[in-house]
């Protein structure tokens, strides 16, 4: 498909009208009309029916638009980047953060640089752990931030800030608790674990393992703000990462509260990019302002 195939493609896709979607492109409804049908003879299939009136995408129009779709917000990336620049503006950039920091780290970072730099626009992706390297090699994003990213040839990551693996409770369960937790404090109580392993979560089953402490696992999920949410709701308490913690308690109003273990389960927090592809300026400048504010909220 070329670039007005696809164009032509998803305006009808999205406004389910040749004439809706001619308007939208600011063209001719029969040149429109001329567009898909050359599309379709390209491809060698139809993308669209007509059912009682009524234009209806086929089954494999379903599956392209899933790929067009990606290419279109690619595209319109493009075309904002181009804008900025024709302008002699900011420019655009596409950061990847790990869910936890998503929560609060990264929104208050964005909003902080945008205040400077109005004219700069984001894309914000939130990934887990395994998935960040992949991002950056494929160059979905230019800047990522995970935590303790294991060396790499291809990727250049520094330290812009140092967590802790806490505990997070229900206030009213645990009124007196001392500024640390012993590991054993776990013991008995209704724990809610992660299904999918993680440095948080290696830190934490690595420790269990040295002090061979049996814990009581009750749910089993795949990230820590949904191990927060069943908190809140009375579930058990969790093992997360302090920046989760320290978000959780932020937005339940008094509900919830934390603590560091005893001794410090500690991890880095890191910023990467591709080491052959060096990070723009505002890039670098958004990177000192993350680092600003991790430094806040971490104290």
């Amino acid at each position: 498909m070329r670039a007005r195939h696809i164009e032509a493609f998803h305006a009808i896709y999205t406004t389910g009208s040749i004439s809706t979607a001619a308007r939208t492109l600011n063209v001719s409804q029969p040149s429109l009309s001329k567009v898909l049908k050359h599309a379709e003879d390209q491809l060698g299939f139809p993308l669209f029916r007509r059912v009682k009136g009524r234009l209806t995408p086929t089954d494999e129009a379903h599956v392209l638009f899933r790929e067009v779709a990606d290419v279109q917000q690619r595209l319109g990336s493009l075309r904002r980047t181009a804008r900025n620049l024709r302008g002699g503006k900011g420019g655009h950039l596409r950061v990847a953060v790990l869910p936890s920091l998503g929560l609060g780290v990264a929104p208050a970072a964005i909003a902080r640089f945008r205040k400077q730099h109005p004219e700069v626009t984001f894309e914000v992706m939130t990934l887990h752990h395994d998935e960040v390297p992949r991002a950056l090699y494929e160059r979905s994003c230019e800047l990522a931030v995970a935590y303790d990213l294991a060396p790499h040839p291809q990727l250049n990551a520094i330290e812009i800030g140092v967590g802790e693996v806490v505990i997070l409770f229900r206030r009213d369960d645990f009124p007196m608790l001392p500024r640390r937790l012993d590991l054993g404090w776990l013991q008995k109580r209704d724990i809610v674990g992660l299904s999918s392993s993680g440095p948080v979560g290696d830190l934490f089953a690595t420790a269990l393992a040295q002090r061979e402490l049996p814990i009581k696992e009750v749910v089993s999920v795949q990230t820590f703000y949904l191990s927060a949410a069943l908190v809140r709701q009375g579930a058990g308490v969790a093992v997360v990462d302090e920046l989760t913690a320290r978000a959780s308690v932020e937005q339940a109003n008094g509900v919830l509260d934390f603590r560091p273990l005893e001794p410090a389960l500690k991890f880095s927090i890191t910023a990467a990019h591709l080491e052959d592809r060096a990070l723009s300026v505002l890039a670098k400048r958004f990177q000192q302002t993350l680092q600003t504010v991790l430094t806040e909220t971490l104290g």
